[in-house]
This record gives structure tokens, C-alpha cells and sequence, in this order.
């Protein structure tokens, strides 16, 4: 199932996502992710793709943290996880997102169900109904 959402906080608007409500997490495709110190606080870096893949913007955070993620292999990897608003069905709603190169994916956000729980029924047959 698929579905369109927006990122105001990253400035992000009409992505397309994946739900996946087999992945606990939720995945958000960036690259070039780093840390860099200053003389107060880590700070994360990371450059989003925008939809259509022409334009990268680099993006800042304060905020985030370090987690083990299983991937769709079933390897486990260090991501970084960030917490940002998401706009799906007209609801915003602050969530956690792990920072991945989805780029060989063919959605780049994946929806997980920790997302998703007590907020939505997932009807497999359906797709982007947010937008009709």
C-alpha cells in the first residue's frame, strides 16, 4: 500500500511512501549522513532528496539519537532516528524516523507500524486514498 505525505518541518511536500506494517520503523531516504561537533553540541547532518530526485537540500538537527535497526535483510545496522512531523490524511503527527539510503527502494519513505498504531487501518487494497 502506498500513500502521499508531507515533511513540513524538512520542508518536504508530496512524497510517496511505502506502509509496511511489517517494519516496526518508520525510513526516511537521505545521503550524506554526518555529525560534526561545535563548541556546544553534536550536531546531525544529512541532505534529503526532494520528490523527483532533482534537488537535495542539506538538513540540521540537534536532535536525534542513535539506534540498532534490522534492515529488510535482516541485518542489523546503526541509524541515526529523528523525530519530525508528518502530514498523512490531514493529520499531523510527530513520529521517529531512522535516516537510510532507500535510494535502491522504490519509495523513498517507508511507513512502519509503530506509525501506524491505534491511529489507522491498513487496507491493502488501497492506495493513496489521502489524495482522492
Amino acid at each position: 500500500m502506498t500513500e502521499v505525505v508531507d515533511f513540513p518541518d524538512l520542508a518536504l511536500m508530496a512524497v510517496e511512501a511505502k506502509i509496511d506494517t511489517g517494519a516496526y520503523t518508520s525510513a526516511l531516504h537521505c545521503k550524506d549522513v554526518c555529525l560534526f561537533e561545535t563548541e556546544h553540541e553534536t550536531i546531525l547532518s544529512f541532505c534529503v532528496i526532494e520528490p523527483g530526485g532533482s534537488l537535495t537540500r542539506r538538513i540540521y538537527s540537534d536532535t536525534f539519537t542513535q539506534r540498532i535497526i534490522k534492515n529488510s535483510f535482516g541485518v542489523a545496522e546503526k541509524r541515526y532516528v529523528i523525530k519530525t512531523k508528518i502530514v498523512l490524511f490531514g493529520r499531523k503527527i510527530r513520529a521517529e524516523f531512522t535516516l537510510a539510503d532507500r535510494e535502491q527502494m522504490r519509495y523513498p519513505v517507508l511507513l512502519g507500524r509503530k506509525l501506524l498504531r491505534n491511529r489507522f487501518i491498513v487496507d491493502v487494497s488501497q492506495k493513496n486514498l489521502s489524495t482522492d
